[in-house]
């Protein structure tokens, strides 16, 4: 059964729309989904939403320096930077072989 029609458990909405996410970013949605389809619009905004979390996590990177390496950021908050940079280049590739179909 896809995701699409599976129905969540505590609401009886269809399962994506039980998620708070679609209507915390429900105008985001919209104007990509209606610029790129569905699939892809969505994956924009989970970038935009990558992107905003690297913008903090880099902010609290600079209050949190490393003693043995002055001016660069704990060992933590450069693994979930590296994680998170994956994390967008893999949705980058998933969106580049969405546009060639």
């Amino acid at each position: 059964m896809s995701a699409e029609l599976q129905l969540c458990l505590n609401c009886g909405n269809s399962y994506n729309r039980c998620m708070a996410v679609f209507d915390d970013k429900q105008e985001e949605l919209e104007h990509y989904e209606t610029m790129m389809g569905v699939p892809r619009g969505r994956l924009a905004v989970t970038m935009d939403t990558i992107t905003d979390a690297m913008a903090l996590v880099g902010q609290h990177g600079v209050y949190c320096q490393s003693q043995r390496w002055p001016g660069k950021p704990v060992m933590d908050i450069r693994i979930i930077m590296k994680s998170l940079t994956d994390a967008k280049e893999l949705i980058q590739s998933v969106m580049e072989e969405l546009k060639k179909d």
